[in-house]
């Protein structure tokens, strides 16, 4: 129970069974026309987008910053890429990574931007990423001409809808982010410098360690993951809509990665308590759905959700609440040796 993942992994296990209380079929995997199929599949698959943009989010508030700027990070890939690709016919491969290049390379001038407002000119996290909020969908919705953008390209749509070794392409993809970034973290010294950047900045720099720098890379890998997700949601429906692409993800993704135990605070990180809380987060959203709950109270569910699983994650809650009867006991337990 002392573990950060503990409670989140309990609080996915109970919203899967819940789901299997009003489906039988729910944990069922099938075979349907060479791939795998199933409720568990589709939560994997659905979340690959968030699972990507909070991977990248971790790292940021390890930092002790935030970046708002994702879901219109995700709104002007999809659109870059929906235009690039929105004339290609045929199965040439020209137009599908130029695509890509080009979502990558908007992605990376993204991250640099906030990271440069950060680590350079010193504005505040969120601020810097408001700044990017806000104009950036607008630049999204430039690129589309206020309109949802259509493709008809089928290796572009490989991206998000395709399927490799009958798994949805979009698992392999948060899988290798999800490999580079903890190997990167975990298995470098990368890691312990972020975690000191956030704990002290000034201390980091003092004992050699080049925290502008630091900024700068964990916003423009943050940057890279949302421009990857914009891609998958982009080509998984064949579309672009600078308008309503990662609505709001930049708040789902900050509550995956504090339901995952990192704290706001800054400091350590736990990069697997991330992905539990994205899937959280994703499980949730699912079940609303399959079980007729009405989409109106979505958000409302969901707070209380996630409310839940920070006040079990509080170690002064669990000790109010769980504790409060053996915390007497003691008392009176001292009281009776004192008087005797």
């Amino acid at each position: 129970m002392k573990s950060k993942l503990f409670w989140p992994i309990v609080i996915l296990l109970i919203i899967l069974l819940i789901n299997l209380f009003f489906d039988k079929n729910f944990f069922s995997i099938e075979v349907k026309n060479g791939y795998l199929t199933g409720s568990l599949i589709d939560i994997l698959n659905r979340g690959a987008p968030l699972l990507l943009v909070s991977i990248g989010m971790t790292l940021v508030i390890a930092t002790k910053g935030v970046d708002l700027g994702v879901g219109s990070v995700i709104a002007m890939a999809g659109a870059v890429g929906a235009m690039t690709v929105s004339g290609a016919s045929g199965d040439s491969l020209v137009p599908l990574f130029t695509a890509i290049g080009l979502v990558i390379g908007i992605s990376v001038l993204t991250g640099i931007w906030n990271g440069v407002l950060v680590s350079r000119i010193g504005v505040q996290p969120i601020v810097a990423t408001l700044i990017l909020m806000v104009a950036g969908r607008g630049i999204a919705q430039l690129i589309t001409d206020g309109q949802i953008m259509t493709v008809y390209y089928d290796p572009y749509t490989f991206i998000g809808g395709g399927y490799l070794l009958m798994l949805p392409f979009s698992i392999f993809i948060v899988a290798a982010v999800m490999a580079v970034a903890s190997l990167l973290t975990r298995k470098t010294a990368i890691g312990l410098f972020i975690e000191s950047v956030g704990t002290n900045p000034e201390a980091s720099r003092l004992s050699g360690i080049n925290s502008k720098n630091i900024l700068l890379m964990v916003y423009v890998f943050s940057g890279l993951c949302a421009g990857i997700a914009g891609l998958i949601l982009s080509s998984n429906v064949a579309s672009a809509d600078g308008n309503n692409a990662g609505l709001w993800y930049e708040l789902d993704a900050i509550l995956a990665v504090v339901i995952g135990g990192t704290s706001l605070n800054g400091g350590r990180f736990h990069l697997m308590g991330t992905v539990i809380g994205a899937l959280i987060i994703q499980s949730l959203t699912t079940t609303i759905y399959s079980i007729g709950i009405a989409p109106e109270i979505n958000l409302v569910v969901k707070a209380i959700v996630v409310l839940i699983v920070c006040l079990l994650q509080s170690p002064e809650f669990r000790k109010k609440v769980f504790g409060g009867f053996t915390a007497k006991k003691i008392e009176k337990k001292s009281e009776g040796v004192s008087v005797s």
